[in-house]
């Protein structure tokens, strides 16, 4: 059924009883959280006010903000963490509001540039290829045939291209090899037919990283990344920090002057301008830049990179090697004759490595400052003389990389976000703890909004229980794991698997995964085994399945329906008190007179906790079982903030309450309460 909007049409008749929802999905059934969320989006909006807003799981906050957005006639900008809900966005709830609402609804999408096709470099590949191998040479195929019939260029509409594709990262459109404006492709360039469609359109999409890169960056040979927009939505906002603190930063690989080195050789030998100067000049930096980052092979996982000055010192010839070569590399380039734009966006990708080299390893004066004047983010780092940056190292599968982040992104979101005259909605299932934002509006820097906290929809009493064993060691006592299988294999028994059982390390999941697996009938998945994606299509497909895993299935995915029956979480997940930026974090809250575990350490934990067992209801027909193996949630005084910052399930620590609760159906009130005898097995509040 085709329903068209009329003039004038408010929140209230689109979501209120026999409103045009109601009229357009007979189905649908009133929300009255929803009706609020979208109230509170529709006065933020007029009022020009920011607004924080946490809407529980099944509010359906998505058409809440969507809906003020349209009807407000102005342009917005929607920026979510996940590509799931981008893609929901832009095939489901947009295409739902054009057909409904606003026929003429104009929606654009906008990703980071090295999703899509260069078209200069997919020429010169063409004429002079340098492909190596069988499979490269017909994935090349299949892209030259696509890219006669793509309107977009989008990578992610290319038929069977591997998510690690060789091939892609050499033609695509990223920034470090782009000509701009000198390109002789620019005005058919599909980062330019992007940008032409986001200036045109009334609803742009984008992710966290592309919007917060465009506020550290602000504008290129496209213009803005962004275009001028009256309103921002960040769904899924508890991601905020972590990209903001990535995108403000500044990071260094051996990964980075190897892409420099490929870069120039393929350049030289396609635009003809190779020569052994050059030649040799990339053999010194990629042999300069193996010998500087085997330095630090005795590197394990995320630790502090201090005393750099003593080690520029202690490892001069490494260092001075490495910035020699460099320079070697961008003097051949300057003396390019006839292809400067190939040239130039080389030659500036030197410079930069260059200035981050020096920077990271302490290396700095007055004509370093000069010399970066083009490079934002390099200018931040050198003229940082109050530890406003923390510089560490992190192990990766493809090296090392050395990073240097905010201490505090909220001075920084403060200047450039919510100063500026666009009303900012922040919008998650995770936002409050104990019912309030004070938090995540200090960490953010957010000093003037209007809140909301919208309940889910779900009924959690009738659909949820949560179990904290009570006879549990504490998880340093070395009798922990142990008790920790037990405990799980016992969950599982009588959830017949359907679990996700969820860890604070690797190394504890290695730990327990051995030992229920091996006397469990059920099929235990482990991650690490196989890639993320591949992990959960495979719990999907198969009945009764157990996936052991941790921090990246703790948010972002979605497992409605009885596959996922149980949530099980071996401890409370603070962050490491070790790790170099959580340290820097403590270092500043203490120095300022706060204290660091109830300003910092407890809302991290309170908000992950939440974000874990949001994992498990999903819909309102899902039940199942969310299980705490740590009972400091019951011991400690700070206990009660996790709990009174969870909706409010049924708490047990009855093995037996569980087993009734899946098998008394709907009767799930009475089969908690006849085990327990009472309604809570502790208090909540």
């Amino acid at each position: 059924m085709i329903v068209t909007a009329a003039e004038g049409l408010t929140v209230e008749g689109f979501f209120g009883p026999g409103g045009l929802l109601a009229r357009a999905m007979p189905e649908w059934e009133l929300r009255e959280g929803q009706l609020d969320m979208a109230h509170a989006v529709q006065e933020a909006i007029e009022e020009q006010r920011h607004l924080i807003v946490e809407a529980g799981t099944g509010t359906g906050k998505t058409l809440a903000y969507l809906v003020p957005l349209v009807l407000s006639d102005k342009r917005a900008v929607i920026s979510t963490a996940t590509k799931n809900l981008q893609d929901q966005l832009v095939r489901k709830d947009l295409p739902f509001l054009r057909r409904i609402l606003k026929p003429r609804l104009r929606v654009a999408v906008m990703k980071g540039r090295n999703n899509f096709l260069c078209l200069d470099k997919l020429q010169d590949f063409e004429r002079r290829p340098t492909l190596t191998g069988l499979e490269v040479t017909k994935e090349f195929e299949r892209i030259l045939e696509w890219a006669k019939k793509t309107q977009t260029g989008d990578r992610a509409d290319v038929p069977g291209l591997a998510r690690g594709s060789k091939l892609w990262p050499q033609i695509d459109a990223r920034r470090e090899a782009c000509s701009g404006r000198d390109c002789p492709l620019f005005e058919d360039c599909f980062v330019t037919r992007m940008h032409q469609r986001a200036r045109s359109a009334d609803i742009v999409v984008v992710n966290h990283h592309l919007y917060f890169a465009d506020l550290s960056l602000k504008e290129d040979d496209f213009g803005p990344i962004v275009p001028r927009h009256a309103a921002v939505v960040f769904d899924e906002a508890h991601a905020i920090e972590a990209v903001a603190g990535q995108l403000f930063g500044a990071s260094l690989s051996a990964w980075r002057f190897d892409d420099l080195a490929s870069k120039v050789q393929v350049a030289a030998r396609q635009k003809d301008f190779g020569s052994r100067r050059m030649s040799g000049a990339v053999r010194a930096l990629r042999a300069r830049t193996k010998a500087f980052f085997a330095l630090f092979d005795g590197v394990s996982l995320r630790t502090a990179f201090t005393g750099r000055s003593e080690f520029r010192r202690k490892h001069e010839a490494e260092f001075r090697g490495l910035v020699g070569a460099i320079d070697g590399v961008t003097a051949e380039l300057s003396l390019v004759k006839g292809h400067a734009d190939q040239a130039q966006p080389l030659l500036s990708q030197g410079r930069e490595l260059r200035l981050l080299l020096r920077t990271f390893l302490a290396d700095v004066d007055d004509a370093l400052l000069d010399d970066a004047e083009d490079f934002p983010a390099v200018v931040s780092l050198i003229e940082d003389t109050s530890g406003r940056f923390v510089y560490w190292m992190e192990k990766r599968p493809r090296g090392i990389v050395l990073n240097a982040t905010p201490v505090e992104v909220g001075p920084i979101l403060d200047e450039r976000l919510f100063r500026a005259e666009v009303t900012t909605v922040l919008a998650s299932a995770t936002l409050s703890i104990e019912g309030g934002f004070e938090y995540i509006r200090s960490r953010l820097g957010l000093r003037s909004c209007s809140e909301s906290v919208i309940p889910g929809h779900f009924d959690f009493r009738r659909q949820a229980v949560l179990y904290v064993p009570r006879r549990m060691p504490e998880p340093s006592h070395p009798a922990f794991t142990a008790r920790a299988a037990t405990e799980i294999e016992g969950l599982l028994d009588i959830t017949h698997g359907r679990a996700f059982v969820l860890f604070t390390s690797y190394k504890q999941m290695k730990a327990v995964h051995p030992l229920v697996s091996r006397s469990l009938m059920y099929p235990c998945l482990m991650q690490g085994t196989e890639p993320n994606a591949r992990l959960l299509a495979r719990f999907l497909e198969t009945e009764h399945c157990v996936l052991f895993a941790t921090a990246s299935f703790w948010q972002g995915v979605d497992v409605p329906g009885h596959r996922l029956s149980c949530v099980i979480i071996d401890k409370l997940p603070f962050a490491v008190p070790t790790d170099p930026v959580v340290q820097a974090r403590l270092r500043r809250i203490h120095a300022q007179g706060g204290n660091p575990f109830a300003e910092f350490q407890l809302p991290v934990a309170a908000l992950s906790l939440k974000q874990g067992f949001g994992r498990l209801i999903r819909s309102t027909s899902d039940r199942g079982v969310l299980a705490l193996l740590d009972t400091r949630v019951r011991t400690k005084p700070y206990g009660r903030v996790f709990l009174n910052s969870l909706p409010d399930f049924e708490v047990t620590d009855d093995l037996g309450a569980v087993r009734a609760f899946f098998g008394a159906g709907d009767a799930v009130s009475q089969a908690v309460q006849g085990p327990l005898g009472r309604r809570r097995a502790f208090p909540r509040r």
